[in-house]
């Protein structure tokens, strides 16, 4: 009853299946090495979804309070259909990277298509989700923030972030440090001052978005793997968290493999996919 494995046929699945879908490998793809159906695959890949989520729940509930910046910033993507967009609010710490949760906003998708023809400016109600999601964001960090001290949330040049701050009880608890997106030359020209600094300042989240749109396969350029649901979307989102957090050392250019688990003080060595499917987590259980 308490195992990650309850009521599966195939009880060898889960350690193979999880490796592979952040390797970039589609259902269709997997089911075939693997030997068993895609929809297997599909039913497997949403227990872990839900597995990753309560497992990301109960490493935030234990993490001690926040001494570092957090850089936030939002993944776009789409489900179902490319007019159809999602962004996902990442906040990252800035030292250690470790990834503090996953928030959706869907929104009406960018581009010009002959249905915004006479399509006015941004207004308030298409930034809403953006708000809401940032206020969303707030809420989860404000615990996590010691007393008397503002915490440092470096964020690119989108104007919801002072609209959601000005709305938040716990505006005080929180400093924004604005780095915009600067103009930037042709490809290969040498980048501006304002260009590096923002880089260097967002360069966590960022790192996470090249993660997810390089390991997840819903989330490639071009894709027919793309996800069809928000929840299945939020999911995998949750399972890269955790596999970034605590499997994935920080850098694989440099030989400190360290996880950001363990630069936070969660673990004190990388974790494996076993250890992580352990045991079975509930949703009413601490």
């Amino acid at each position: 009853t308490f195992s990650f494995s309850y009521y599966l046929k195939r009880r060898d699945l889960p350690l193979e299946v999880a490796p592979a879908l952040q390797a970039g490998s589609a259902h269709r793809q997997i089911a075939r090495s693997r030997a068993c159906a895609k929809t297997t695959v599909t039913r497997l890949a949403n227990r872990l979804s839900r597995h990753a989520r309560l497992f990301h729940r109960t490493a935030i509930a234990s993490l001690p309070p926040l001494t570092e910046p957090v850089v936030h910033d939002h993944f776009e993507t789409f489900v179902g259909r490319q007019d159809h967009a999602l962004a996902l609010g990442t906040p990252v710490g800035a030292r250690s990277w470790f990834v503090l949760g996953i928030d959706p906003a869907p929104h009406r998708g960018p581009g010009r298509r002959p249905d915004r023809e006479d399509a006015p400016s941004p207004s308030a109600q298409e930034r809403a989700p953006y708000v809401r999601s940032i206020l969303r964001t707030l809420d989860s960090l404000a615990p996590l923030v010691p007393a008397g001290a503002p915490l440092r949330l470096l964020v690119d040049g989108r104007k919801d972030y002072p609209i959601a701050l000005r709305g938040h009880p716990d505006a005080c608890r929180f400093r924004i440090e604005a780095y915009p997106n600067p103009v930037r030359g042709p490809k290969g020209s040498p980048r501006s001052a304002e260009a590096i600094a923002r880089d260097r300042a967002m360069a966590p989240v960022d790192h996470l978005h090249q993660l997810l749109r390089h390991t997840c396969a819903d989330h490639k350029r071009e894709t027919i793997a793309f996800g069809r649901k928000v929840e299945s979307v939020v999911g995998r989102a949750f399972l890269t968290s955790v596999w970034r957090n605590f499997v994935k050392g920080r850098s694989e250019r440099r030989p400190d493999r360290r996880t950001p688990a363990m630069l936070v003080g969660l673990a004190d060595r990388p974790w494996t996919w076993r250890k992580i499917l352990a045991r079975r987590l509930f949703d009413t259980r601490d």
